[in-house]
């Protein structure tokens, strides 16, 4: 087991913010594509889709962009080195079809680093849209209702969105810092912080492995080489506390949990955004977390909310703890790490909520 280091000092780097600080730092973390962004995009698309071959077989080359790749090249600096978030604006992804946005939306990834699988099922490029699983369904998933998702953080480096289309009205987009609220409790309750840096009992939520334990110790915060690191899901940590074998939580666990919860949704901590049609958002799950207001949707089928989710590798990733290692196999700096094998190698799904929708009208 590695050794568990507590701060006893705040952490100080660019990452660290509160929401009226950040409010007036749109420099780092905003960018209004230019005309010439979206044609070289424009140009990459076009130039893919002609040759018309399977998506999964694209590479980085194959979708060239001499001029985003500078564009890539900020955000992967300022989603380590900077606040940890990064949003795009301005692509006109109505003119697109569906599919054809998913082109741009793969391509612009490559460019980023690489996709990690978000199940077993090998869904590389995941739909965010409410198909309105029943909340006591085994096939439930937060996003993919219209429900508020609480912050959290996904299992990857990076966590992107790409907004296809907005709600009739909520669905904002809310970050937080998680070493903002690490060290509001290292000030206010240090013995909290204590709690959060050693282990609870996670649910692997189904995803193991042949031969592997359903649940895992894993503490929320952990320290490497220097780096901070935070993996936070809270209702993964409750579903630890279903398999009878794993240690039980405790009061004062239970506590930490709720004062981070606490902290992570106050105003002073989060900062919101209302997503546009076009929106590319970046987000560094090792210092950021993220979460979404409840959303009224359209009656049209095709204005309701859609988002793509990929779950990216980067390749200026930090270094992480041992004690993520159940998650992340691979904990040096910049290694392909995160995500969930899928159960068949070399599979890749880019449509999984329609599978989904068809699997839930087979069965009701």
């Amino acid at each position: 087991m590695s050794q568990i280091i507590v701060p006893t000092q705040p952490i100080e780097t660019s990452a660290n913010w509160k929401s009226a600080d950040i409010a007036k730092r749109s420099a780092e973390w905003f960018l209004q594509l230019s005309h010439e962004d979206i044609a070289e995009i424009d140009g990459a698309q076009k130039a893919w889709k002609a040759r018309n071959v399977p998506l999964e077989t694209m590479q980085k080359s194959d979708f060239p962009l001499p001029g985003f790749s500078k564009v890539a090249a900020r955000a992967l600096d300022m989603l380590e080195n900077g606040p940890g978030f990064f949003l795009m604006r301005g692509f006109p992804v109505e003119r697109y079809s569906k599919d054809d946005a998913r082109m741009v939306y793969w391509g612009l990834g490559k460019h980023i680093g690489t996709a990690m699988s978000q199940s077993d099922e090998g869904d590389y490029l995941g739909d965010v849209r409410d198909i309105k699983i029943p909340d006591g369904s085994p096939r439930f998933r937060g996003y993919k209702t219209s429900g508020k998702l609480s912050f959290h953080c996904d299992t990857a480096d990076v966590t992107g969105l790409f907004v296809l289309r907005a709600a009739k009205s909520g669905g904002r987009s809310l970050v937080a810092s998680s070493i903002a609220v690490h060290n509001e409790i290292l000030r206010t309750r240090p013995d909290l912080l204590h709690e959060l840096y050693h282990p609870y009992a996670w649910s692997m939520q189904g995803q193991e492995r042949p031969g592997e334990s359903n649940w895992y110790l894993q503490p929320l915060f952990a320290m490497q080489d220097g780096f901070f690191s935070c993996r936070y899901v809270r209702g993964h940590i409750k579903n630890g506390q279903t398999f009878p074998d794993a240690p039980r939580i405790t009061a004062k666990q239970i506590e930490a949990l709720d004062y981070f919860d606490k902290l992570a949704a106050d105003p002073a901590f989060c900062f919101a955004t209302d997503f546009q049609p076009g929106d590319f958002q970046l987000i560094n799950n090792h210092i950021g977390m993220h979460a979404r207001t409840a959303f009224e949707d359209w009656p049209e089928d095709d204005r309701m909310r859609h988002l793509l989710r990929m779950w990216i590798a980067v390749p200026n990733s930090r270094p992480l703890s041992p004690l993520l290692s159940r998650i992340y196999r691979d904990q040096k700096a910049g290694a392909v790490r995160g995500g969930f094998p899928s159960k068949i190698p070399g599979k890749i799904v880019f449509e999984t909520s329609e599978k989904w929708e068809n699997e839930m009208t087979a069965t009701h």
